[in-house]
């Protein structure tokens, strides 16, 4: 290389390094010009134990209303004594819209004393905390919360409580805050349809604290602690794990302790049943409880847990006061978890592209604190509908005045086959026709390992091994332990918007097994889109409340965990369903011994059959709307 070639490097380097400096200074900058800041504001609560916070406020004698975000994540905006931008970006956003913005972490994390729990005690915390900042003097008292999982998922269970001064909530991608809502039994997301979500064991070895962990003294100044915190933030640093291997190590009670990770929450937790009376105590929201508060809810198609997320939407309009179920309302955006800002001109969710999924979500957003924490009459209420949702396929957004629309209309699609549905290959057919005799049925064999891979999906949090989104299923169909019914080519277009219910008649030959569907578009050129998947634990037929186990070759009616989406599928499309007993390792796998499954390491192989005749219809029942 030419010496000149080496000085122009060179100088480009520093040029990059001299604009990521100054972009940084100017983010910084920005927020010091417009906001008083307050970092490692120890807020106390009930019991002594103080909460790390940061207020960014801005500069006026007025009083503000307060954009509130707790979390478990690491909201210290120095790593490794370099200043991160993004740690400011939203507090920019807030500020100059006439709000201060409040972060906290939960207890026990970072800068915060105490010990951790799983959802950091929201119903007294997150009560006492909302107490503390309406009683400052810069706040006229208005609070709304936000944010996005984590940051999303204690608001249900404090907007329950009522407290006073919280006004409005925005929560997005809410499902871990979710325990049990009317038949979903999901507990945090830790369960789908009884079976174990996996995402919890890499979440946890990555997030959950020790049983010891760095601290410091809780004499500490303010000062000091802001000082120290350009040097150290507490945040953990755990050697990283291959999870695609991982996910496959049994017992799974054991994954994080087999790669030295901490002890703590999961130890218990996966131990745990459905309905387990421990999951009532903690902070999680379920349907015993009432609610309290105006709520702009976000949810996404993949997401890990659309169906419950839709469900609390329902829960609350059907059962809250009056004038509060009238102040609900739900956003349906087509994008993983959490990744709303996916949305562009050509959207592109795994490998399907859904079009123009754009929105305004700042303008929405903002809009709905102006009126609540503001009290601005602007008319929110009246310019964006009840359910505003996107439908996959036509690519359009529509709007509703409930969820699913009342003009959706539920049809029955028949399983049918002459005893050879497996794989891609096989004869199964989806049909309108219910069966009028005896039919063969369909029988898969699943061994626990070597389980039908996830292909895609509906899930979050899992690690780059496992992609979420909607992909080709065809290269996993040509399994012969996946029954695949399709119906024939549309000859006009079908619109699928609304709860998608699974019937099904099953035989074994071992005491437990789990059923999975996948629901897909088929193109006419043969790609196969996943749109959404469901499991169900078969122990838990007759409900989480107690475990049933099968008798050998005996048939019984399973009701499966349903199904949510909105697509529109065009004329030449083929609807198509999978059906196994396994979708791994997005759910664990069920060893089909009927032992407890989470402290076993011995399997047997199943031999599952579906029936489908007159007597027993297995059917999937599909909300249709017609445009």
């Amino acid at each position: 290389m030419k010496i000149k070639h080496v000085i122009l490097f060179i100088l480009i380097v520093l040029s990059s390094d001299f604009n990521l400096l100054f972009a940084q200074q100017t983010v910084k900058e920005e927020l010091e010009s417009i906001a008083i800041i307050e970092q490692k504001v120890m807020v106390p609560m009930r019991d002594g134990v103080r909460l790390a916070t940061d207020i960014y406020r801005p500069k006026t004698d007025k009083p503000v209303p307060i954009v509130f975000v707790r979390t478990p994540y690491n909201i210290n905006a120095w790593r490794g004594g370099e200043f991160k931008e993004e740690r400011y970006l939203e507090a920019i956003k807030a500020v100059k819209r006439g709000y201060a913005y409040v972060l906290q972490n939960e207890r026990g994390k970072f800068f915060s004393e105490g010990k951790w729990e799983i959802l950091g005690r929201p119903q007294t915390d997150g009560y006492d905390a909302l107490t503390w900042l309406s009683k400052q003097p810069w706040t006229n008292g208005n609070i709304g919360l936000f944010g996005c999982s984590s940051s999303a998922e204690w608001q249900l269970a404090i907007a329950a409580k009522g407290h006073p001064a919280l006004k409005a909530i925005v929560p997005m991608s809410y499902g871990a805050g979710v325990g049990r809502v009317g038949n979903w039994y999901e507990q945090g997301n830790l369960f789908h349809g009884g079976a174990v979500q996996l995402f919890y064991s890499r979440w946890l070895y990555y997030n959950e604290n020790d049983v010891a962990h760095p601290s410091f003294p809780s004499n500490l100044s303010r000062e000091d602690l802001i000082r120290i915190s350009r040097s150290f933030d507490l945040a953990p640093s755990r050697p990283d794990v291959d999870w695609g291997k991982q996910y496959n190590y049994l017992p799974v009670a054991d994954m994080i302790k087999s790669v030295n990770g901490p002890k703590g929450i999961y130890d218990e937790i996966i131990r745990r049943k459905p309905n387990d009376p421990a999951w009532y105590k903690g902070g999680l929201y379920h349907d015993n409880m009432s609610f309290n508060t105006p709520s702009l809810w976000f949810v996404t198609w993949y997401d890990i847990s659309t169906g419950p997320n839709l469900a609390v939407f329902n829960h609350v309009r059907k059962t809250a006061k009056p004038e509060i179920a009238d102040n609900q309302y739900l956003v349906i955006a087509p994008t993983l978890h959490c990744r709303y800002d996916l949305a562009t001109e050509q959207t592109i969710v795994g490998e399907r592209n859904i079009g123009d999924a754009r929105l305004n979500y700042d303008s929405l957003i903002y809009g709905w604190y102006d009126y609540w924490l503001k009290r601005e009459k602007n008319n929110i209420l009246k310019k964006i509908p009840r359910v505003k949702y996107y439908t996959m396929g036509s690519n359009k957004w529509h709007t509703s005045e409930a969820w699913p629309p009342e003009e959706s209309k539920m049809i029955s699609y028949y399983l049918r086959s002459n005893g050879k549905a497996n794989s891609l290959n096989g004869d199964g057919i989806l049909s309108t026709e219910a069966p009028k005799h005896e039919e063969n049925s369909d029988t898969f064999t699943y061994d626990p390992m070597n389980p039908v891979p996830t292909n895609g999906g509906n899930f979050c949090c899992m690690g780059e091994s496992v992609e979420g989104g909607s992909f080709d299923q065809r290269k996993f169909e040509v399994r012969n332990d996946i029954l695949i019914y399709s119906t024939e080519k549309l000859k006009k277009a079908i619109e699928v918007t609304g709860t998608v219910k699974i019937r099904f008649y099953l035989s074994s030959d071992v005491k437990d097994t789990d059923i999975t569907v996948k629901l897909i578009d088929v193109y006419p050129d043969g790609r196969a889109y996943n749109l959404d998947e469901t499991i169900q634990r078969v122990r838990y037929r007759e409900g989480y409340d107690n475990e049933v186990f099968m008798e050998k070759g005996k048939i019984y009616k399973v009701e499966i965990s349903p199904m949510s989406t909105s697509n529109y599928f065009a004329k030449g499309h083929r609807i198509r369903i999978e059906v196994s007993s396994s979708n791994f390792p997005r759910f664990d796998r069920n060893l089909n011994t009927g032992g407890n499954n989470y402290d076993e390491k011995e399997w047997i192989i199943a031999h599952n059959t579906i029936h489908h005749s007159e007597k027993y219809p297995s059917q999937i029942i599909l909300p249709i709307i017609e445009r």
